[in-house]
This record gives structure tokens, sequence and C-alpha cells, in this order.
């Protein structure tokens, strides 16, 4: 049991590591659109900045978060008592459908990266905030399954999910229309 309590310590870890790198990446990639706008020379010198940035984070902390975060949940899952215990039990199979998202939301922030450091912007600076809300709703969704492990506790979960994102997407709204006043 303490070698699965290793192993869990080290996985909750990189998660939360791979979590961080996801929520700074997307920031990064607000500032990166929002200096596109910016006059020739600040826009260059922005840009170079934010590319070396978003570079160091991407690869030195995101994706070596995300592949060791893996590592450890499928040693845990796969080679372990517990593991063949948790992979028996419906929520755990929901949860591996959120982690599935989390994969292919951490693979479309791979695709923009790429756009963005060969200059190519095309989404708004707007976008990529309700973009980084993604990671948000999946970690909310990921911790109430993980804690509340009852069939009917997680459905309350993933239905709160929906409302608080329903939520954050009213407070973008809302901050986006203090921006626009303070721009005018």
């Amino acid at each position: 049991m303490e070698y699965y309590n290793y192993l869990k310590s080290l996985h909750l870890i990189f998660v939360i590591t791979w979590f961080a790198g996801l929520f700074y990446i997307v920031r990064l990639f607000v500032y990166q659109i929002e200096a596109s706008e910016k006059p020739s020379l600040e826009k260059e010198i922005l840009q170079e900045q934010f590319k070396i940035m978003s570079y160091r984070l991407w690869y030195i902390i995101t994706w070596p978060s995300a592949i060791l975060a893996s590592f450890f949940a499928f040693w845990m899952l796969f080679f372990t008592e517990m593991g063949n215990a948790w992979l028996q039990m419906p929520w755990m199979h929901v949860k591996l459908g959120f982690v599935f998202l989390l994969y292919l939301y951490h693979l479309k922030c791979h695709q923009i990266f790429k756009q963005l450091q060969n200059n190519e912007v095309k989404h708004t600076g707007n976008f990529m905030r309700i973009w980084n809300e993604g990671a948000t709703i999946i970690l909310f969704a990921v911790v109430f399954l993980v804690i509340l492990k009852n069939a009917v506790n997680w459905i309350f979960g993933v239905i709160g999910i929906f409302l608080f994102s329903i939520l954050i997407m009213l407070g973008f709204k809302f901050y986006k229309r203090i921006r626009e006043r303070n721009q005018s």
C-alpha cells in the first residue's frame, strides 16, 4: 500500500504541474495574440518574448508533466491491486472520459502553440480567454469524481460543472464589458 501511495503522490504532483502549465500557456496565448495588434517594433519585441516564454513552459513543464502524470496513472491503474479495483468502478470510467477530453484539450493547445510560434494568429484574445476555461471545467469534473466516487453524487457534480460553466461564461461577458468600457 505504501508503494501505491508514492505512485499516487507523484501522479498528483504531475497533474498539478500539468494543469498549471495548461492554465498559463493559454494566458500566454492571449498576451501573444494581443501583442500582434501592437505597433511594429513593440509587436516584434513582445511576440519574441512570448514565444520564448511559451516554448520553455510548453516543453520544460507542460509536456513533461503530462507524460509523467500519465505514466504514474497507468502504473497505478494497470500494475497495482488498487488500480484493478478502481477500473471496476463506474465513476472511474467517467473520470477517464474527462481525462481523454483533457488530452484532446492539450493537443489543441499544442496546435495553437505551433501556430503562434510561426506567427499565425487564428484566434482572438477573447476566444483564448474562453478556451482557458476548458481546463478549469475538466479539473472541477475530475476532482469531484475522484472525491465523491458515488454514482449519484458525481452525476450532480457533473451537472454542477455545467452550471459552473454557465457562470464562467456570464462572468467572462461581464469582464469583457468592463474591459471595453475602460478602453473607450
